[in-house]
């Protein structure tokens, strides 16, 4: 299957339109026409109706196909430039918001400028699955993802093609809350009582609602406010104002919330280092001094 033609498939579904998909793509709208009627034909069934633009059921089986598949056309074609890229005094490095905050970070890079002066490093920090997929697509040479699992797993990322992974940290999960809330003197609490409570969906910092409901095994905690954003203090200004609970790394509370240690299921937030091959030298002494050893 063509990755042009599954590109162009995948932006016509996404934008509802032939001529929105040919201003993201570049292309003329013949050319989207063009590419679609040559996908429809090479799997002899209709992908997309045309009024309105939609997927045919067989399209939207194609869709959930079409990531992964891209992605990991992405992540080869980044690992194979990896390899032949001359070593550079740069270094791109992403991480998700409470992975930046840990501070082993910070002095990782310190040891790397002292041990190599004069790199340049440009750190971006975004969600956990743009972590993944930015490292995956050669867009960032190493990533910094954290999330919750228990404690011998590895974390579950979205499918960002073969990166290596690396355990960096681990620490304790609590349940933050506002310091006057009811539960804010417990000395520990199980997931399995908070089923019905408030609960605040950070997705990009503390464990999002779907991982609760996995690991407590039931179709409850519903999110009573969803905070889409990554700033952390934002968070801790909401939980202390009594809008709901999250569960949050120790180390990611503050002074206003009470943390109650969560006991059951046992969980750890972890955070892990994420790599393809690593042609840089910068890149290579950030990883090991992240994984312990000497840079």
């Amino acid at each position: 299957m063509d990755p042009h033609l599954l590109r162009t498939f995948v932006a016509v579904a996404e934008c509802g339109s032939f001529s929105a998909a040919a201003d993201r793509l570049g292309y003329t709208q013949s050319a989207v026409s063009q590419h679609i009627a040559a996908l429809e034909h090479d799997l002899g069934t209709p992908l997309l109706r045309r009024r309105p633009v939609v997927p045919t059921p067989a399209g939207e089986r194609l869709l959930e196909h079409a990531a992964p598949i891209l992605l990991r056309l992405d992540a080869a074609r980044a690992d194979v430039r990896r390899t032949i890229a001359d070593p550079a005094g740069t270094l791109t490095i992403a991480a998700s918001p409470l992975a930046a905050a840990d501070g082993r970070l910070a002095i990782a890079l310190r040891e790397v400028r002292r041990s190599r002066p004069g790199t340049e490093v440009t750190l971006t920090v975004c969600g956990r699955d743009a972590v993944a997929r930015g490292v995956a697509a050669g867009d960032f040479a190493l990533g910094l993802v954290d999330g919750v699992a228990a404690p011998s797993d590895p974390l579950r990322l979205s499918d960002a093609g073969s990166l290596r992974t690396t355990a960096v940290a681990h620490q304790q999960l609590v349940v933050a809350l506002a310091a006057d809330h009811p539960l804010a003197r417990r000395r520990g609490i199980s997931l399995h009582d908070l089923t019905n409570a408030r609960w605040i969906d950070a997705p990009d910092l503390a464990a999002p609602v779907t991982t609760l409901r996995s690991a407590a095994g039931s179709d409850g905690f519903r999110p009573a406010l969803t905070y889409a954003g990554t700033d952390l203090q934002t968070l801790q200004t909401l939980l202390a104002e009594g809008h709901g609970l999250a569960v949050l790394p120790e180390s990611a509370t503050t002074e206003g919330l009470a943390a109650v240690p969560l006991t059951t299921p046992r969980l750890v937030h972890r955070i892990e280092l994420l790599h393809g091959h690593l042609a840089e030298p910068a890149a290579t002494s950030l990883a090991a001094v992240l994984a312990g050893q000497p840079a």
